[in-house]
């Protein structure tokens, strides 16, 4: 059986050969620091996991007189290419002196200059300075921010090439510059989710209007996917669990835009897998009920989370796939390789009875012992059905 099949049949609910296993992105971190420098499948080669090939590609509607980034070089990674407009140009500014390496994006418009900053470590990058500042500044995201479109002939290109080696992932864009795929999760990026749980409370109306927002961006990109081949699409994110917010809001702030997603994007013929790294006991049921094909990530409390993946597997696992679970920072890192085995085994004896069960890191990792992933890969190979 391949991986590809492997993986589909587990989608699908089924049983495989074997216990699919995997893990997340491979951190270019990882690579260059543990591997010397090697590519996303000779890591998967190299360990007998079941590849993973993530892939976007964006094109401008043309029609609404929008072009891909003139500013942007021809290597520059395809998740980080932009869209723009005469009306949504992006600067970007070096900021010295910084402890880590510091960027300020300004997006000119012709209303108002927003002003994004970033910094970024060999690890990862985050926000020091959040886009919106003013409410009155989501007018100009509705009346001028860029919408990407998927460049159906390069994924199929890609898809095609990459065959039958393993699962061919995507994510709904996020917004560009720094965002995430699910709309929750955007407005969190855009705004701050301290201030936008605030915000849910003094003005719930405005939150609204603002998901709404961003919701019309991401839906105009899943109807452009008819005819796209890739084998499952993300959408979410960890600022939607229940170890940042209540299941209250995720009812009506969360579900209610990404539901609508989840819909348009199975018209247009894909899967989708709702991320949701953290807690995510209490809205089982409901992340289960926006009709979701895959759910991830399944963290345990060692790391943050709170999933027990034997009463999930009862509560969901007859009706979506299960993906994640592994506790990758107890069981890559510092134990034995007899304990990160167990673990496997605990895990395939909590979720993996009638399959329906990918198993995978909880997230992805940056440090991580070889010997241990060996022994999680190789374990996970001998859990048949």
């Amino acid at each position: 059986m391949t991986p590809k099949e492997r993986f589909l049949l587990a989608l699908r609910g089924e049983k495989a050969d074997r216990l699919p296993v995997t893990t997340h992105h491979v951190q270019p971190y990882f690579l260059n620091t543990y591997m010397k420098g090697k590519s996303d499948q000779e890591f998967f080669d190299h360990f007998g996991l079941d590849p993973i090939y993530w892939a976007i590609s964006i094109m401008p509607n043309v029609k609404r007189n929008e072009y891909m980034d003139p500013t942007q070089s021809e290597d520059t990674i395809p998740y980080s290419r932009r869209v723009i407009s005469d009306n949504w140009r992006v600067e970007e500014i070096e900021i010295p002196n910084q402890a880590y390496e510091t960027k300020r994006y300004n997006i000119i418009t012709p209303r108002k200059t927003l002003s994004i900053v970033l910094q970024s470590n060999p690890h990862t990058s985050w926000i020091v300075e959040h886009l919106i500042k003013e409410k009155s500044e989501i007018e100009i995201l509705s009346e001028y921010m860029p919408v990407p479109l998927c460049n159906i002939e390069e994924v199929n290109r890609l898809a095609d090439e990459y065959n039958s080696k393993g699962l061919f992932r995507s994510h709904i864009p996020g917004f560009e510059i720094y965002g995430q795929p699910g709309c929750w999760q955007d407005a969190s990026v855009c705004l701050g989710i301290e201030k936008l749980i605030i915000e849910t409370f003094m003005d719930p109306e405005w939150v609204h209007t603002f998901l709404n927002i961003l919701q019309k961006r991401k839906l105009e990109y899943t109807r452009s996917l008819v005819g796209a081949k890739f084998d499952l699409i993300e959408l979410g994110g960890g600022d939607a669990s229940t170890t940042v917010i209540s299941p209250d809001i995720f009812n009506e702030f969360v579900a209610p835009y990404d539901a609508k997603i989840i819909d348009v994007a199975h018209h247009a013929g894909q899967k989708v897998v709702y991320h949701t790294c953290g807690g995510m006991m209490p809205i089982l049921e409901d992340i289960a009920a926006m009709k979701v094909d895959a759910m991830e990530t399944f963290t345990p409390v060692g790391m943050g989370g709170d999933v027990d993946l034997a009463k999930a597997k009862r509560r969901i696992g007859n009706k979506v796939c299960m993906i994640g679970g592994f506790d990758q920072f107890h069981f890559l890192t510092d134990c034995t390789e007899e304990e990160t085995r167990k673990e496997v085994r605990r895990c395939f004896k909590a979720a993996g009875e009638g399959g329906g069960f990918i198993l995978s890191p909880s997230d992805h990792f940056f440090d991580a012992n070889l010997k241990l992933i060996g022994a999680f890969a190789d374990e996970a190979r001998k859990c048949n059905y």
